[in-house]
């Protein structure tokens, strides 16, 4: 089909963090950890605590709970002078009780033992293949609880530095893009969690073949629009990755691609009382194989959309779509994809979130430089972050595509950056919003 135009001059999350530690030598330590004073007989309560997390490095992979009992050098029993009135070791599901394991009891049922370097064995959500938690605003309480060392590494809120420094704008490796949107640890073995596999493939998960001015690792987006996180971030295209100036830069509205593709089941996905069609072309994708780290709840990202069918092919059949489409697809996904709007739009010039253009709340600075400034008018989202759940331990896929919709023509743009594993509890649903 041919066309033509005239040119026209972060959610929060609140993470719960429960944290009981371990007593060294066992019983006593583990009474006052419960709020129980083995002199006097007295109980009291715990501490409950607030939000926030990144990734971090974890240690090494575990090869399972060893079969047998403890030790019982750290159990307290009836006729123990420590603890005349309480016994602590004989109540199931007491704190202080799960805290006297033995180094090959498993306790919390973490799938870790204290053998296997598991430091509190009293808590789920600490052992070695989690994720350290970074608690930076008061509980209910309103105080800000002590930090703790959720990967046992024997260091508090060790945080990981970024991965993404001394890229080139044209890298190839698949592996390196899924760091530059923040991904860093790769899996040590089946139980690690991290990076299992990256692929650059098009829109259905078939391999790319090609493609390689469809992607590009950019410090800056044109004039305005910096890395959220480190020092890189990955762009997707289904014209050129480059902005004006840049070797392989596109120079107009439209540059071709891969040519026609297939689109995953369900899309195009088609928006209310707007015209669809079925056929894409240009289709770039970054696949990540993912494991999470045992404690987590879910993940987020941000991502940037740009695309030059804004304003003009608003609710036409010419909608390039942006989907991340997960694998299994989590609760309130759309056809796996989690990245939405509140009326269940993908991402795309019909999507609630346009925020950046001549007549637009915004205006154009974070076009300034791109080419979307100059090729032709456009328009773009600015940055948005979208947040799934996720179980700990889970395998799973994300598949980063764009695509050009209805033709190849007038050409979009993602940039995607900042994917943080959200752990330390409460309750992950699907959805985006405006970053910040």
């Amino acid at each position: 089909m041919i066309r033509s135009s005239a040119s026209n001059s972060s959610p929060a999350f609140l993470l719960i963090v429960t944290s009981l530690a371990c007593g060294v030598d066992g019983r006593n330590d583990a009474a006052q950890t419960a709020g129980i004073d083995p002199t006097v007989g007295s109980a009291g309560g715990g501490t409950e605590a607030g939000d926030s997390s990144t990734s971090s490095t974890g240690a090494a992979d575990p090869s399972g709970p060893d079969e047998g009992e403890g030790d019982g050098s750290e159990s307290a029993g009836a006729d123990d002078p420590l603890l005349p009135k309480f016994d602590i070791a004989y109540n199931p599901g007491d704190p202080a009780a799960e805290c006297m394991a033995g180094p090959n009891d498993d306790q919390d049922n973490d799938g870790w033992t204290k053998a296997q370097g598991d430091c509190n064995d009293c808590d789920e959500d600490v052992n070695p293949s989690a994720v350290e938690v970074v608690v930076t605003e008061p509980d209910d309480t309103g105080m800000i609880p002590a930090p703790a060392d959720e990967n046992c590494d024997g260091l508090v809120d060790n945080l990981a530095p970024p991965c993404d420094d001394g890229l080139d704008l044209d890298e190839n490796d698949p592996l390196r893009a899924a760091n530059a949107i923040g991904l860093c640890r790769v899996a040590a073995g089946p139980t690690d969690w991290g990076i299992v596999d990256a692929q650059w493939v098009r829109a259905d998960g078939s391999p790319l073949g090609g493609g390689n001015l469809q992607y590009g690792f950019q410090t800056q987006w044109g004039d305005n629009v910096a890395a959220q996180e480190g020092e890189t971030m990955l762009v997707l295209s289904s014209g050129h990755a480059r902005t004006p100036g840049q070797q392989g830069s596109c120079d107009s509205l439209t540059c071709y691609g891969v040519g026609a593709g297939n689109a995953p089941n369900g899309f195009p996905q088609d928006v209310p009382a707007c015209a669809g069609s079925l056929d894409i072309n240009d289709d770039v994708a970054l696949e990540v194989t993912l494991r999470a780290p045992s404690n987590a709840t879910g993940f987020s990202y941000n991502f940037d959309f740009y695309s030059f069918e804004y304003p003009e092919w608003v609710c036409t059949s010419f909608n390039d779509q942006y989907i991340a489409l997960v694998e299994p697809a989590p609760e309130g996904s759309v056809n796996g994809n989690i990245s939405f709007d509140s009326m269940l739009n993908p991402v795309s010039v019909n999507i609630a979130f346009f925020e950046v253009c001549q007549a637009c709340n915004l205006g154009t600075a974070e076009l300034d430089g791109t080419g979307f400034d100059v090729w032709d008018d456009a328009g773009a989202t600015s940055w948005l972050v979208t947040t799934a759940p996720v179980e700990g331990g889970e395998e799973f896929t994300i598949r980063f595509a764009i695509w050009d919709t209805g033709d190849a023509a007038w050409d979009s743009t993602v940039l995607i950056d900042n994917f943080r594993w959200l752990a330390g509890g409460g309750t992950v649903d699907v959805g985006t919003e405006p970053e910040g």
